[in-house]
């Protein structure tokens, strides 16, 4: 058993099948099939069964999964730290994000980390609910999370580090349904509003509940966990949304008008990552984003 087998048999798993392993891999896919038969008889034990051109795990490739996936992030870390000594800031960091989190602070925390760290590659990996962020990362598919909450809530097998809050703000198209110089929107303000928000298992999706269940008569019009759609969706006209303070510059600056929500409510962001030691290129990823 290799290294090179190990990320074979992680490939085909991540892209569910031996051709587009193969292609990510850019390997024959000959080769890559008997890699991973002659993994399957230095462990005894199939670890797929083949359908055609799909790859279904079998009880005993999931139970060799994570383990394969640590000993992959193990040996990258070893490498970086031997890289370091070198003198060499090279590495990859894998950041499972929220679509609410992907304008801010994300853009802000690879920005001031590439400053200090231009070699490294930031790979941003797409989540669309906090615990499927948090699976992410305990899978091993992402070293690090930004997730978003109301408040704190159980990782199991996770650590979490607070970066910021940020509050809720209405959101609505240059023509939208109230004066101009207003500030300040009650949640009885959105009574007969047609509201644009995401699915639900997101903070956005809760809040907008939370003032349904007041008794104000608000219509959902469109739901979408992809935060870029909401603002085209407003600027054309469809509907007023709730999005996190950390969109408001781009919202006013598309167009948009922006009015603070009272009584507040904030989203909570945090990085989280598995107990386990970060590789170096995380590490200095995760320190760079609570030095703020």
């Amino acid at each position: 058993m290799d290294a090179r087998q190990l990320e074979y048999f992680v490939t085909i798993v991540d892209e569910g099948g031996f051709h587009r392993a193969a292609e990510r891999l850019h390997v024959a896919q000959p080769s890559l099939s008997q890699a991973v038969r002659t993994l399957e008889r230095d462990v005894g034990v199939a670890l797929f069964h083949r359908l055609g051109r799909r790859a279904v795990l079998t009880e005993a490739g999931r139970a060799m999964l994570e383990p394969a996936r640590q000993v992959l992030r193990d040996l990258d870390t070893t490498r970086a730290a031997v890289e370091s000594v070198k003198g060499l800031r090279t590495g990859r960091v894998q950041v499972a994000v929220l679509p609410s989190q992907s304008v801010e602070p994300l853009t802000a925390m690879i920005g001031r980390f590439h400053e200090a760290d231009p070699g490294v590659l930031v790979s941003v990996q797409p989540a669309f609910t906090a615990p499927e962020a948090a699976d992410m990362v305990r899978g091993g598919r992402s070293e690090l999370g930004l997730i978003g909450a109301a408040e704190d809530f159980a990782l199991p097998g996770l650590r979490a580090h607070l970066v910021e809050r940020q509050r809720f703000v209405v959101v609505t198209g240059p023509d939208g349904p109230w004066e101009p110089d207003r500030k300040v929107l009650g949640r009885t303000d959105l009574a007969g509003q047609r509201v644009i928000t995401s699915p639900h298992g997101n903070r956005m999706r809760h809040v907008v509940d939370e003032i349904i269940a007041l008794g104000v008569d608000l219509r959902i019009v469109v739901e979408t966990a992809h935060r870029e759609a909401i603002l085209p969706l407003v600027l054309s006209g469809a509907g007023v949304t709730l999005l996190t303070e950390g969109w408001a510059e781009f919202a006013r600056a598309s167009g948009a008008r922006v009015f603070d929500l009272e009584p507040a409510a904030e989203l909570r962001i945090s990085l989280i990552h598995r107990s386990a030691p970060l590789s170096p290129a995380a590490q200095r990823f995760l320190d760079s984003a609570l030095r703020r």
